[in-house]
């Protein structure tokens, strides 16, 4: 006889259930029991219906069960879904050829993992073995991971109370153009002088085994803050001089979030090692490394080692072909540049109405709208950042916020790709009414 499913748990002893069982990893948990997802919403167990502007955990970029996705899931999954990690299939090499089409040379060979921080552990791994040194360089406000290489070069959070991190890891400020710690006489970020000083002070300490440089074009968790142009180039020219790897971490930026298919194209630099994860699998657990041959051959004859039990799955790779369909058919680098305008726009227009928003940042589907409730002296308080999460989630909207040490709260917004204007409209509103609320009860 086979098992009936049993009913749903009511509200709270699913509450309870959570309470009891759960570990929490970060943060309170949003209380809704988030029954099901389309397009760019989630409906809640009791029938509500509320406005992903993160697009998942900012990995969702074709919104929730696209059915292209649902169907190739379906397909995949009965008939290849998992095989020994030293066998190839079908969809991993489809998929590795397809990536390294999308990128300039000499960008060519791919290692398919499944998380972002998974993907920049076996970067930093690879350039460790490659250039026979250890030491990592990474910004100040970064997130690359939590496992203990990405972890390592980790600093907007989760440094604390864990013991030593790897050795010989280094942090350098972030370019911050709106919140500037040194300056030009027109008082604008001095960012050539404050890299020269960086690299200064990465010398001073360094015992002579820099290996790379790991950064994001984008720092998403640290506030959305973008580098000025120029900066990478900078940034490569002063890893070249001492023999460094740089490494660049697209896990969010990637896969034309930002309006062109990576983020380091409006820099003209190419990374030596390319790291990719959320936008990849739309949702789905999918990562990418992406390498040079040159780098490859030099890590293969010394045995580079990153044998994991889901390398090289077929079925997310699957889901990562079908991604690429969609993107390139759909022309989504270019759609996400027109809604991100149209977004940039409403964004400005709620800054002019509230005197609270302070900064309006970002790129493409990836913005920042900053808060201050001084803004002459960009001063804000975590309890108006929470108010206005707070009131927008009952207002039908789920965002997100960063919030750390020497900053104001952040919005970070990044709607699915294949979201319309009536859909930011609608999140605008929101946004709009719940900064009114929350200040009014200032």
């Amino acid at each position: 006889m086979a098992a009936s499913t049993p009913a749903p748990a009511s509200t709270e002893t699913f509450w309870t259930d959570a309470e009891r069982h759960l570990v929490r990893y970060g943060g309170e948990f949003t209380r809704e029991i988030i029954d099901h997802a389309a397009g760019s919403f989630v409906f809640t167990a009791d029938g509500r219906k509320i406005l992903d502007f993160t697009s998942g955990q900012m990995s969702a970029i074709l919104g929730h069960s696209h059915p292209e996705i649902v169907a190739t899931v379906r397909r995949q999954v009965a008939t290849l879904d998992h095989l020994y990690s030293g066998m190839l299939s079908r969809p991993v090499v489809d998929l590795a050829r397809r990536l390294a089409d999308t990128l300039p040379a000499p960008l060519e060979k791919v290692l398919l993992l499944t998380t972002g921080a998974e993907s920049n552990e076996a970067a930093i791994r690879m350039a460790k073995l490659v250039t026979g040194r250890h030491e990592i360089v990474s910004f100040a406000r970064s997130w690359h991971g939590m496992t203990q290489a990405a972890a390592s070069a980790t600093y907007s959070a989760g440094r604390k109370g864990y013991g030593p991190g790897a050795p010989g890891n280094f942090a350098i400020p972030v370019p911050n153009t709106y919140r500037p710690d040194l300056t030009t006489a027109d008082g604008s970020l001095d960012w050539q002088r404050q890299l020269d000083l960086a690299f200064d002070l990465i010398d001073a300490q360094s015992t002579g085994s820099l290996a790379a440089c790991l950064v994001e074009p984008i720092l998403s968790s640290g506030g959305v803050v973008e580098p000025p142009a120029g900066y990478f180039a900078a940034l490569r020219d002063k890893c070249r001089e001492r023999g460094m790897l740089l490494i660049l971490d697209e896990a969010q930026t990637g896969l034309c979030r930002t309006g062109s298919w990576y983020a380091f194209e409006r820099d003209g630099v190419v990374p030596d090692i390319l790291t990719l994860s959320k936008t990849l699998g739309a949702g789905l657990p999918l990562a990418a490394v992406v390498t040079s041959a040159e780098i490859e051959q030099e890590a293969y004859e010394r045995g580079y080692l990153f044998f994991t039990t889901h390398v090289a799955d077929p079925l997310p790779a699957a889901v990562g072909n079908t991604v690429l369909d969609v993107l390139i058919r759909e022309r989504l680098d270019e759609r996400a540049r027109s809604l991100g305008g149209f977004l940039r726009r409403g964004l400005t227009e709620l800054a002019a109405r509230h005197a609270v928003v302070a900064d309006i940042r970002g790129r493409g589907l990836l913005a920042g709208l900053e808060l201050a409730v001084d803004g002459e002296a960009k001063r804000s308080t975590d309890e108006l950042g929470a108010r206005i999460t707070r009131r927008c989630l009952e207002l039908g909207l789920h965002m997100n916020i960063v919030q750390l040490p020497g900053m104001g709260g952040v919005f970070r917004i990044a709607p699915p790709l294949t979201a319309t204007e009536e859909e930011l409209s609608l999140g605008l509103t929101i946004l709009d009414e719940a900064i009114g609320d929350a200040c009014a009860t200032l």
